[in-house]
């Protein structure tokens, strides 16, 4: 039996309880709430205009929607994997649970499996791989096609077909980062896309690779130095990988956020004291994606451990105004007095933990230091309900809905569990954004 059908059967083998859908409806909020707000901006723009120009099929409409979820980096983040599973999953099954009239419960589940499916390819893909691919473009295929085969009632013959046809269209680099470019997005909106296909085209008997992951030609051996097989089906029994996830309150890389969480605590003690230099301690994988002294754009600015620890000192907030120009004009001085070392105990920690510290010198001699093992919005220290509803509104409102409009879907998606309506959630997004 290959890996991918031992992972079917422990999907779809997990019990379901109303606690799990519940926190399913916040990530679908979440998700949905990132997608407006990707709309309004300049790389949104982009994309809502060629939507417009072209012929669009639910698929594409879907690609649409998970590129538009990823481009504020304010969407979910598993750490486990390093994959944002929201971008998606969530589009991927609400697109095609619209199509086929599945009530909003059913919808919930099918995210809930396909979140599980690609949380755990992607935490046995190795460190390695995540130095050149971007791992929620290469195992996101996994997941909308897990959470499509759900919907679509594919039996596990014909769901093994979809997973594999999925990882073979596993792609994405990080080549992007050198100079900002757009791709990042792309990365979210196909990863959805291309799932969708293959569990549509499984449905019609179009046949896939039993051993996409381990197979001698299969994605371990063409994209991962160090594989950990063991991980897609190592405790069965946890909780769902959902429930592991991490919801985001700054919109930059997660990587920066356990640095933001320090830098915060000490932007107080701060306020009257000159500042001379600022060490971080992190781990490799942060400095690997956010060593950016000089971010020359709003996007490298999001990921720069230099500017989010020196614009959240400086502020005392970090949100979607804290990476423009004017923001990094005046976290330059910081950004230069700012030195990084990598330590234990977060380099051995991660990925379980993304854990930092951040300890700065004033002029007049004086040390302050905060050192955070995990931050808000990881499930150790999760965001309430609440929380995640008044992000949602500020997300939203940036993307043109009245409060009025953003109330009603906040209260539209954390209705859906047990409900057996049909959603329009879908829809009315695609309606309102082209």
């Amino acid at each position: 039996m290959s890996l991918t059908q031992e992972l079917i059967g422990l999907v779809r083998k997990k019990p379901i309880s109303m606690e799990d859908l519940n926190t399913t409806a916040l990530f679908t909020l979440d998700a949905v709430a990132c997608a407006y707000a990707g709309s309004a901006t300049a790389v949104g723009d982009i994309l809502c205009k060629w939507a417009g120009a072209t012929e669009m099929d639910d698929k594409r409409r879907a690609l649409l929607m998970g590129a538009l979820t990823h481009i504020t980096e304010t969407d979910d983040l598993h750490r486990a994997s390093v994959t944002h599973p929201g971008c998606v999953v969530v589009p991927a099954a609400l697109s095609l649970g619209e199509k086929l009239g599945t009530s909003n419960d059913q919808i919930l589940r099918a995210i809930l499996q396909g979140f599980e499916a690609m949380c755990r390819i992607g935490a046995s893909v190795g460190p390695g791989h995540y130095k050149v691919w971007h791992n929620t473009a290469t195992c996101g295929p996994f997941g909308s096609a897990m959470a499509a085969a759900s919907l679509l009632n594919l039996n596990d013959e014909q769901t093994l077909d979809a997973l594999g046809n999925a990882g073979t269209q596993s792609s994405g680099f990080w080549q992007f980062m050198e100079t900002g470019a757009m791709s990042k997005h792309l990365h979210a909106g196909r990863a959805c896309e291309a799932g969708l296909l293959a569990a549509e085209l499984a449905k019609q008997g179009f046949t896939g690779p039993a051993e996409i992951l381990e197979g001698k030609k299969g994605l371990f051996t063409a994209m991962c130095d160090d594989p950990v097989p063991e991980n897609i089906l190592f405790e069965p029994d946890a909780p769902w990988q959902l429930c592991l996830t991490s919801i985001k309150p700054w919109p930059c890389c997660r990587h920066t956020h356990p640095l933001i969480d320090c830098a915060l605590e000490l932007h107080q003690p701060l306020a009257d004291e000159p500042i001379k230099q600022i060490d971080i301690k992190t781990y490799q994988a942060a400095l690997d994606v956010c060593d950016r002294p000089e971010p020359e754009s709003e996007y490298q600015a999001k990921f720069s451990l230099y500017h989010c620890v020196s614009i959240a000192l400086l502020d005392g907030k970090v949100e979607l105004g804290s990476f423009d120009e004017d923001a990094r004009r005046r976290s330059k001085e910081l950004r230069l007095a700012t030195r990084v070392e990598i330590v234990d105990p977060y380099a051995s920690s991660y990925p379980d933990s993304w854990g930092a510290e951040v300890r700065v010198i004033t002029e007049s001699g004086q040390a302050f230091k905060v050192s955070r093992k995990d931050c808000k919005g990881d499930p150790e220290l999760a965001l309430d309900d609440d929380e995640v509803r008044v992000k949602a509104m500020g997300l939203m409102h940036y993307g043109g809905l009245e409060k009025a409009q953003a109330d009603s879907l906040c209260d539209s998606v954390l209705a859906m569990p047990g409900s057996v309506d049909r959603s329009t959630i879908f829809s009315d997004f695609i309606y309102q954004v082209i």
